[in-house]
């Protein structure tokens, strides 16, 4: 059985004078590729007028590009949403018959459009130390690769909260 969750997200700014608003671009809402089934999306954005048009980035995830013609007082984005929260399998995914054993290499078209994402940094010595010993585990089904390798990182990888803003450095993490 699944579960309805309702959403409700507000973004406000007031200024004590009317002040122009330049072009916004606004990333609330879930890609189309989303998993999870979204019964309702509702965007409103104050001040009127106001000119939205609707795009996609590379990755096809949704952004709101918000032009203001004129000065106002306010500035705010209010999105309501309400998902379908149901129990998914993480295997239900297809693997092509030549990524079905690890390691296995792209052939040259798909790896030219996966580079963005494949694409590293030079790695720091507690990085390389993991990487060296996922490599060695490296044998035999993707599937359980996958299995073992989020299995790990569960066991080795804490959840902290930090406060600090910024992206933290993988030895920080590890």
């Amino acid at each position: 059985m699944a579960i309805h969750v309702a959403l409700h997200h507000v973004t406000s700014y007031k200024y004590d004078r009317p002040v122009t608003v330049g072009p916004q671009v606004v990333r609330l809402r879930p890609a189309p590729h989303c998993r999870t089934k979204i019964l309702s999306y509702a965007l409103r954005i104050t001040p009127e007028p106001h000119f939205i048009n609707w795009q996609q980035d590379p990755q096809s995830n949704w952004q709101a590009r918000l032009v203001f013609p004129e000065k106002a007082r306010e500035f705010r984005v209010e999105v309501d949403l309400v998902a379908e929260m149901a129990v998914l399998n993480p295997f239900d995914f297809f693997l092509e018959p030549s990524a079905s054993e690890v390691p296995f290499a792209y052939e040259a078209a798909l790896a030219h459009e996966l580079e963005p994402f494949v694409s590293k940094l030079e790695l720091t010595p507690k990085l390389t130390a993991l990487v060296e010993s996922v490599r060695k585990t490296m044998k035999g089904s993707t599937n359980d690769f996958l299995v073992s390798i989020n299995q790990r990182v569960q066991k080795e990888v804490r959840y902290l909260v930090r406060l600090e803003p910024g992206v933290q450095s993988p030895e920080e993490t590890l």
